[in-house]
């Protein structure tokens, strides 16, 4: 992939460092990113202006060559790591890595705040200079995504919908005896819409560590779960945010139903929520500040009588949550929309999800994955918003 990675080059000169430094595995979206590679152990990507190169265990190796960004690829074991491994088990990792660098003269890296601390510590021993990058320099690169990326992220969304439509059957299928749903003489329960969900997901390439399925009062809770029998008449909040097993990129989007008839302040929750989606719609374009998206989204909630988190975070009920975040190699990236948020820049690719959660009304979340644009903004959501479920 060609990566936009010029604010690191000019991340680097700013500090005199020379080089970027991750040492981390592929679950962390810096590693992914830098250096293209999914692997399955802890490995070093160093980052040098035009060049990668990689430090790693035989285990992966071969597939590094193969698939990775990397300029080159070196073993631990070209280092001695090994016999280091015996003698110092604390410093052979750092000791390895220290040789590593001096081979291509590096006298300073710069390192992500989450940098591991003995790592460091060792390197500092070996007189290298490691600084810390306090501006977190490649989550803002990864925040504009390429064409590639952007495609990456459309395809699990795809899976998402394909999920979520799945999970939307099953509550259209479902009948209602003694006030829960029911599917083939059973109570349809939010584990197994759970199951379903998931398994759906992996049958378009795509898998999850968790989704939220959560029903009436377990819905009132932004991250509420219901294990057991979903209600009619409630709402129900199913939140699918799964990962591309090739890429490794994410998707995210939320939708809220009633399988029967919602009471009157249940449906003015709903019809809120939409409205504010709409508002942060209209609102989301290149040069705009996240914090602007979330203020216009609070304010009108303010307005219609909601508590907020904007105002008091400590709660309970309302706005308890800010509308949007980034999203790509993780799930919540930059950039963000809350208090603070920084200015949006076309391809950045944003969730909106705004909600109010009342126990006993219930909860009510829609969220979409759009690409902002110079102009505004480009649905990457194509999923329908109806509430009512006969």
């Amino acid at each position: 992939m060609n990566l936009p990675i010029e604010r690191v080059d000019a991340a680097l000169m700013n500090v005199n460092a020379d080089g970027y430094l991750l040492d981390a595995d592929s679950s962390n979206g810096d590693q992914r990113y830098l250096s293209g590679l999914n692997g399955h152990d802890p490995f070093i990507t160093l980052y040098t202006p035009g060049t990668v190169h990689l430090l790693i265990g035989g285990t992966d190796y071969t597939r590094a060559k193969a698939e990775s960004n990397a300029t080159d690829v070196a073993r631990l074991a070209a280092y001695d790591y090994e016999t280091k491994q015996k003698e110092d088990p604390k410093m052979a990792k750092s000791d390895a890595l220290s040789a590593f660098l001096g081979e291509r003269n590096i006298e300073s890296v710069l390192v992500p705040d989450r940098f591991p601390h003995g790592t460091a510590r060792g390197l500092r021993s070996n007189e290298i200079d490691v600084i810390i990058d306090d501006d977190d320099t490649l989550e803002t690169v990864r925040a504009v995504k390429t064409r590639e990326e952007v495609a990456a992220i459309e395809s699990a969304q795809q899976a998402t919908e394909a999920a979520m439509k799945r999970a939307e059957t099953l509550l259209a299928e479902a009948d209602v005896a003694d006030g829960v749903l029911m599917r083939d003489e059973q109570p349809l329960t939010g584990k197994s819409v759970k199951s379903e969900i998931e398994v759906t997901l992996l049958e378009h390439g795509a898998a999850l560590h968790d989704t939220l399925v959560s029903c009436g009062e377990d819905a009132a809770n932004p991250h509420g779960k219901t294990s057991g029998p979903l209600r009619p008449n409630e709402s129900i909040v199913i939140d699918i945010f799964p990962k591309d097993l090739e890429t490794g990129y994410h998707s995210d989007m939320t939708r809220t139903f009633v399988k029967g008839a919602p009471s009157d302040q249940l449906q003015t929750l709903y019809d809120e929520v939409y409205e504010a989606l709409e508002i942060a719609l209209e609102t989301v374009q290149a040069g705009v500040t996240g914090d602007e998206v979330n203020d216009r989204v609070f304010t009108f909630f303010e307005e219609n009588g909601h508590q907020s988190r904007r105002k008091d975070t400590d709660i309970e009920a309302g706005a308890l949550h800010y509308i949007g975040h980034g999203v790509g190699l993780d799930v919540h990236e930059l950039p963000v929309c809350l208090p603070g948020g920084k200015e949006l820049e076309a391809g950045n690719v944003i969730t909106l999800e705004p909600g109010l959660y009342y126990p006993d009304i219930g909860g009510v979340r829609i969220e979409d994955v759009i690409e902002i644009t110079e102009n505004g903004y480009r649905p990457m959501t194509d999923y329908h918003k109806q509430f009512v479920i006969d």
